[in-house]
């Protein structure tokens, strides 16, 4: 995707948005500073991140934001770390390591091995601290609240789970995926699978569809330049 020129875009007529959303920013963060800059009402996110997460997010603006639901549907990439032989409640670093265990047995080989077996349509169950609804309420709420769910799980496509690179307990992935896909779990049950535990340490969000995140904004340069185009 080509990057257009301020002052070539169109708000209201419909424009899509390609950011770098920022560590510990929400999805919902960028929407509304862009939003704000911007002077544009109908705006909205394809596809949420997590605050932990970095990388693409799409916005759509004006009578694009039609177009939000076939953006999330795409398939999505993501590069990421993982930490083995530890575990925490959230499946990354938002809560603190709650178990550890003995990995001086794993090796590359078994890791890659194991990644192998999650590809194709997989039943998934989501994190507790996540922003599903179950029963009208945020699970990341009730977690929090120290309340738990039963969570039922949802079939998803991997279509790619590559070990990148493996220096124990640090491993470097890359996983392309359906919508719906949570990384975390995805992370978590390879842990399970390999009898140690795992939680993810780092992820960012490369790809939706076509879209690239080498083509994306930063959100404080597009904010800055924005505010000097229209002075």
């Amino acid at each position: 995707m080509i990057v257009k020129e301020l002052k070539d875009l169109d708000f209201k007529e419909g424009e899509v948005l390609l950011f770098n959303k920022p560590y510990e920013w929400t999805s919902f963060d960028v929407v509304r500073k862009v939003r704000n800059t911007i002077r544009e009402k109908k705006i909205g996110h394809a596809g949420t991140l997590d605050p932990l997460a970095t990388g693409l997010l799409i916005l759509c603006t004006g009578k694009m934001t039609k177009k939000i639901d076939g953006f999330q549907s795409q398939q999505k990439e993501y590069i990421g770390e993982m930490i083995l032989g530890k575990t925490t409640p959230s499946f990354d670093l938002e809560t603190e390591v709650d178990a550890e265990f003995d990995i001086s047995h794993i090796t590359p080989a078994q890791v890659v091995e194991a990644a192998l077996t999650f590809l194709g349509e997989i039943a998934q169950t989501p994190p507790i601290y996540s922003a599903i609804k179950i029963d009208g309420q945020r699970l990341y709420k009730l977690a929090r609240n120290g309340e738990t769910k039963d969570i039922p799980p949802r079939n998803v496509h991997i279509y790619e789970f590559d070990i990148e690179e493996v220096s124990l307990p640090v491993i470097k992935f890359k996983v392309v995926c359906s919508k719906g896909t949570y990384i975390r779990s995805l992370v978590r049950d390879l842990g399970l699978k390999l009898n140690v535990g795992a939680y993810m340490s780092a992820l960012r969000r490369t790809k939706i569809g076509d879209f690239d995140v080498s083509t994306a904004y930063e959100l404080d340069k597009f904010v800055q330049d924005y505010k000097e185009f229209i002075t």
